[in-house]
């Protein structure tokens, strides 16, 4: 048993890691800014985390064991918590994401095609940061939000409280409408309506992990010994193409595609680029990976089943 402080906390994967830690026999604190209630049993800290003197306060003279972050998107909220949580903690796991490789939105290393992504092409020991950005803007957070993870990883990484672990998530798809992005239920939705998608002509694959195994891998962090970042993402890349193949199978229709160029705008799946990540550090360490094509028909039923019929 051990006492795990997770901020956030309050929906998809993170309120299905909190049940999971207190399934699992932790002492589980969650500090939100109090819009969800945690399930019972749960101590609930109410806190902008963005507030350092608020957090301190709400804190109190609490430690733990260890803090998972499932909402850490800037180096300035990463500074916050690096000095609130000095200290209090042994341990600091901070949930990330695969953006952080798209080429995109950083000068990386290109890495051919077909050649998964490792963990050192974006090294939070080494990657710049910048506090004085306008990270408290949404509009630029928003639009910079592969640069916050990379800056917020860096921060945290080098904060030297404590010792520091990043799970990197690949795109996470799987129950229905908790599913906030609305990314599975856009090609469910498009697919079973007849509509257009638009794709690359040459769409490149990414990787995918379902919510629930994305929980799974979190409460496995919380007491692995390791640090630094770690790819999470199921066996077995799709692409659009693939990835509409399966959702059309499900549902019982075509999937129309309409072609757009390199470069152009697409859906939400498509890419133009790679970045497809690598999973081997993390089953070295002992974490096993389901396959892709094993969850995704039933996470597509999930999505299926909370579009709006036609006459709603």
């Amino acid at each position: 048993m051990q006492k795990v402080c997770v901020i956030g906390g309050s929906r998809y994967v993170g309120k299905l890691l909190v049940t999971r830690l207190r399934a699992a026999g932790h002492r589980v604190t969650v500090v939100n800014r109090g819009s969800t209630v945690p399930p019972d049993g749960i101590e609930h800290l109410m806190a902008d985390r963005n507030d350092e003197a608020v957090l301190a306060a709400a804190l109190g003279s609490r430690t733990f064991d260890v803090v998972v972050d499932q909402v850490c998107y800037t180096p300035v909220q990463a500074a916050i918590a690096a000095r609130a949580f000095a200290g209090r903690t042994p341990r600091y796991v901070m949930t990330s994401t695969i953006e952080v490789y798209d080429p995109a939105t950083a000068v990386l290393p290109a890495v051919p095609p077909g050649i998964p992504v490792p963990e050192e092409l974006v090294d939070p020991a080494t990657w710049p940061v910048a506090t004085g950005l306008p990270w408290h803007d949404d509009a630029y957070r928003q639009a910079h939000y592969a640069e916050g993870k990379r800056q917020a990883e860096a921060v945290l990484a080098r904060a030297g409280g404590f010792a520091y672990a990043g799970v990197r998530s690949a795109h996470v798809l799987g129950g229905g409408a908790q599913e906030f992005t609305g990314r599975l239920a856009h090609y469910v939705g498009r697919i079973t309506r007849g509509a257009e998608i638009a794709v690359h002509a040459r769409a490149l694959p990414s990787v995918f992990i379902h919510h629930e195994e994305l929980a799974e891998l979190l409460l496995w962090a919380t007491t692995a010994g390791f640090t630094g970042p770690v790819n999470a993402c199921s066996d077995g890349p799709l692409d659009v193409y693939d990835l509409t193949a399966v959702i059309a199978e499900r549902v019982g229709r075509q999937a129309v595609h309409r072609t757009v160029a390199a470069g152009e705008p697409a859906s939400p799946f498509s890419f133009d680029r790679h970045y497809a990540m690598s999973n081997a550090r993390a089953k070295a360490l002992g974490f096993p990976f389901s396959r892709t094509t094993d969850w995704l028909p039933g996470a597509v039923a999930e999505a299926l089943a909370a579009v709006p019929s036609p006459a709603a």
